[in-house]
């Protein structure tokens, strides 16, 4: 089991990080986690470096963080990316959020950011993790128009572009929404196993209690229930998915 989107950086970790780590470990292949926002980009190295050919990094910047980064900051944070590109294996999360940035003229800059952070990704040859919320339309567009090929759209809600983003070849990855959303089980239905990852975005979705990477159980299990497969197979066949659209070296 491989959960491909996390967020280990976060403050709801600080007691006990290194043990959930551990308890990972003992049951999972692999942890992809997320570092969306420049002040978590040290502590997100320090745990990659800690925990080699386990722990790897996603690095982006979260499209509401659009009003607080200026581009002096964006450009010294792209530059620190690039300089550490061989430690990090996506360029994520971004993209485009109408649900919490409803103000017009920020949703404009938050596709010029995303514009500028899929050239980015491009130049240093990193697949693209994607948030997307309440922008399905634009940001499909705009990844269809940046011809960035490797995507990975996680916890992807947006039925009414499925059979596009399909057709694109991009990978989806759900987590432990699909235990309580019929829109996002739609999805994991209606998406061949392929082409489906597992995530948790823990510490978030605990639904009351602190969530962390071990949910992708919870999520397996789910997956094999709603496309009729043996939870193993689920589990293998997104494991592989994993380890080979992020290129993880095990």
């Amino acid at each position: 089991m491989i959960d491909v989107h996390c967020h280990l950086e976060q403050p709801d970790y600080e007691k006990d990080r290194e043990k959930v780590i551990e308890e990972c470990k003992k049951e999972m292949t692999a942890i992809i986690t997320c570092c969306a926002h420049p002040k978590d980009f040290n502590l997100t190295m320090k745990l990659v470096e800690k925990h080699k050919n386990f722990v790897y990094a996603s690095v982006g910047l979260h499209p509401i963080y659009v009003k607080e980064i200026k581009q002096p900051e964006l450009e010294k944070y792209l530059q620190t990316i690039a300089d550490n590109k061989e430690k990090i294996v996506s360029i994520g999360e971004i993209g485009l959020d109408y649900h919490w940035i409803k103000d017009e003229h920020w949703q404009k800059k938050q596709r010029e950011l995303f514009m500028v952070m899929l050239q980015f990704a491009k130049e240093i040859g990193k697949p693209v993790t994607i948030h997307i919320r309440d922008a399905f339309e634009d940001a499909i567009k705009i990844l269809e128009k940046s011809g960035v090929e490797k995507v990975h759209l996680h916890m992807y809600g947006g039925r009414k572009q499925l059979q596009r983003v399909l057709e694109n070849g991009w990978m989806i990855s759900q987590n432990t929404i699909i235990l309580n959303s019929k829109t996002y089980r739609k999805i994991v239905r209606d998406t061949p196993i392929t082409m489906l990852m597992t995530e948790t975005d823990s510490p978030w979705l605990g639904f009351g209690q602190r969530n962390t990477p071990l949910a992708v159980k919870k999520v397996v299990k789910k997956i094999s229930e709603i496309k009729k497969l043996d939870e193993k197979e689920v589990d293998v066949m997104t494991t592989r998915n994993a380890i080979n659209f992020f290129n993880l070296k095990r």
